[in-house]
């Protein structure tokens, strides 16, 4: 049975998640993690630590941004205090950062997370080979090819069944840098501002944009929702699925939660019903967020046509 991964924003989202029934917390800090809810730093890591292990559930921290030389060096005092923690896994796209874990020894699973990089069984074998516990597959990857990569991978895999889905990141300031441009005032640029890019001639596109330490991130218009496909999905027997909540906020991303966890527990025990699917597909509209919108993205799209 597949276990479920979600991103949190807070404690109390944590235990709303937690009651929802998720297997895994997902967290970090920006210093080391990309687009997470919230920062979690080292005063706040701990509480939510013991509140998963106290649940019986379990917490994987997110080490997956692109590291250059003057954060590199941050890195392997931020493992130790993960090990010393008991993390149960880690997120790490940077060869330099899977470098830092294993030369120091740290006792820590991790999760090989490239992002769009993810998207051959090869790649994931590779990474399997160099200790990777699992990986993170890229949602950019269709269901076409979904099915060969899973009857090649050496080691479990997880993919994006719910959230939003970023297709650009750049290291660079690029929103402050085109309002310093125009001389135009710019309160701020983070993503409680909202803001959104349109592409031209296409007045449907509002790619979600913000900024963080590690720079500037595009999503796709349409948040990522699985639930009308999950027999697919569940007939894979991809092992993890992941929930991500960067812009939904407290209860109502337990609620999403929620429903996935029902839908996976009665894929699981041979109940689900088109109309528990149906039933699904309300509580996701009714906790969506008003600006947002959901769709399948890149899952029923024709190998061929991507690009």
């Amino acid at each position: 049975m597949a276990e479920i991964i979600a991103t949190t924003e807070s404690l109390e989202q944590a235990q709303h998640l937690l009651n929802a029934g998720v297997d895994w917390l997902y967290a970090g800090e920006d210093e080391f993690g990309l687009r997470l809810p919230h920062s979690f730093g080292r005063d706040e890591l701990p509480a939510l630590v013991q509140l998963a292990h106290q649940a019986g559930k379990k917490i994987m921290v997110a080490v997956n941004a692109i590291f250059h030389n003057d954060r590199i060096v941050k890195v392997a005092d931020y493992l130790q205090f993960l090990t010393d923690l008991h993390v149960d896994m880690v997120s790490i796209g940077d060869p330099g950062a899977i470098h830092v874990l294993q030369t120091n020894r740290f006792p820590l699973p991790y999760l090989y997370d490239g992002a769009d990089l993810v998207t051959s069984s090869r790649q994931i074998n590779f990474w399997g080979r160099h200790g990777a516990v699992a990986a993170q597959v890229a949602p950019e990857v269709p269901y076409g090819e979904l099915v060969p990569l899973m009857q090649h991978v050496d080691i479990p895999v997880s993919y994006l069944v719910y959230g939003a889905s970023v297709i650009h990141q750049s290291g660079r300031p690029l929103v402050d840098n085109y309002f310093s441009f125009v001389k135009q005032h710019q309160e701020r640029s983070d993503r409680q501002r909202g803001l959104f890019i349109s592409a031209p001639h296409k007045p449907e596109t509002h790619y979600s944009i913000y900024e963080d330490i590690n720079g500037t991130h595009v999503f796709a218009t349409n948040d990522v929702n699985l639930m009308p496909v999950l027999t697919r999905v569940h007939d894979l027997g991809i092992q993890y699925w992941k929930l991500d909540g960067l812009f939904v906020p407290g209860q109502q991303f337990a609620q999403i939660a929620a429903a996935f966890v029902h839908a996976r527990d009665a894929l699981a025990t041979g109940t689900w019903t088109a109309d528990l699917a149906a039933d699904g597909q309300h509580v996701i509209a009714d906790n969506t967020p008003a600006n947002r919108a959901t769709d399948t993205g890149f899952f029923d799209i024709d190998p061929n046509e991507v690009q």
